[in-house]
């Protein structure tokens, strides 16, 4: 679950951490008040789960409230990385003399979280791993001790000369750790982490990734939850036993069980097609269960065909046929369909789609293959 700036800044300030005392708006009107109320100058900043906001316009500076009414009215509404800007922040304008990134995530290899940093603040870290690698520090961090003071003062005096300033960054990345460690967050990052004109360190911009798998520990923090389309369509997907992820292929995906939904994308991507989504829809499956599944389905508009793909083991065959049959008296749709049925009551399946003028292979590649090709044709049966 990503958070938007705003919502990862008070977190931040809820640790102890400094960042600026901006306020978040959601209209040009807003945005001038804020500024009045702040005192400019002051910076408008895109309210998106993304990066590369300040390449696409998404962040403007403004010397007076008026100004700040403009580039809230500009920003609001504009589409960054596909997400449309619905709220900005209006943040005190500060003096900067340098720019340095702080980041905590977990390191897949080792197992444990990695405190990372560089003097390279200010652009995407993964920009700086792959041009300058050797300008990146890492910090292993025992999960049960956590980051510990000496560890975080050896990283931040290879940032800073100045005593002063290193040991203020270092406080700032025991307060992150603690900030990761206390809301379960896969990443929590400060770029940049700004050196002010006055020798002060501030925190400039946040972010934080939560652990899905940890939700259940922060009820608290559910309410944070903003879902972009996408995750719109994944939560609904879940409050109807589905297990649902967007992807950005052709060929749509209904398929019972984890396994055999990551092998159907497997065999589609290796015979030369792009699937358009994973959906589990588990291992018993009613018919309702699977109505919901093609309005999922059919609700992508890049989706040019769909395979569905069931092996009948605890989901009966017949279960799905009917709910396929319902769906489609349901649902109008001019898309191309492919089913593969084998298992657990596959003959009266066959049947069922059969009096319903839908035939169903048992065999799962030369299923794909059937997908591919009509989805090349443009998707209209």
């Amino acid at each position: 679950m990503k958070l938007e700036e705003f919502q990862a800044k008070k977190l931040f300030r809820e640790h102890g951490i400094p960042t600026p005392a901006g306020i978040m708006v959601t209209s040009a009107s807003e945005a001038e008040s804020a500024a009045q109320e702040i005192g400019c100058p002051v910076v408008i900043k895109a309210q998106v789960q993304a990066g590369g906001r300040g390449k696409a316009g998404g962040v403007k500076l403004a010397e007076t409230p008026a100004e700040a009414r403009r580039a809230a009215d500009a920003i609001l509404g504009m589409t960054i990385k596909d997400l449309v800007v619905q709220r900005v922040l209006v943040d005190p304008a500060v003096s900067i003399a340098g720019e340095y990134y702080i980041g905590i995530t977990i390191d897949r290899r080792k197992k444990i979280p990695v405190m990372m940093a560089s003097a390279s603040g200010g652009v995407d870290i993964e920009k700086v791993a792959a041009d300058s690698p050797e300008k990146i520090i890492f910090q292993d961090i025992d999960p049960e001790r956590g980051l510990r003071s000496f560890e975080a003062k050896q990283v931040a005096f290879q940032l800073f000369d100045d005593k002063k300033k290193a040991l203020a960054t270092a406080s700032i990345m025991v307060k992150l750790w603690k900030c990761f460690r206390n809301v379960d967050a896969s990443l929590a990052e400060i770029n940049p982490l700004a050196e002010l004109s006055d020798g002060s360190i501030l925190a400039l911009d946040a972010k934080i990734v939560l652990d899905e798998n940890a939700m259940y520990k922060h009820l608290e923090l559910e309410e944070l939850r903003l879902p972009t389309p996408s995750e719109e369509k994944e939560l609904e997907a879940s409050r109807h036993g589905l297990s649902y992820v967007q992807l950005d292929g052709e060929i749509g995906c209904m398929v019972n069980g984890a396994g055999l939904a990551m092998a159907t994308m497997d065999i589609i991507k290796h015979l030369g097609g792009t699937p358009a989504n994973f959906l589990d829809i588990g291992g018993s499956s009613s018919p309702e269960k699977v109505v919901h599944a093609m309005e999922l389905l059919v609700s992508d508009e890049n989706v040019k065909a769909i395979f569905i793909n069931v092996f009948g083991g605890i989901t009966r065959c017949d279960d799905v046929a009917n709910g396929l049959v319902k769906a489609l008296e349901q649902i109008k749709t001019n898309l191309p369909l492919v089913v593969r049925l084998t298992g657990t009551n596959e003959e009266e399946g066959r049947r069922i789609l059969s009096d319903f003028g839908i035939s169903a292979t048992g065999d799962m590649t030369r299923g794909a293959l059937e997908a591919i090709s009509l989805a090349a044709k443009g998707g209209v049966s």
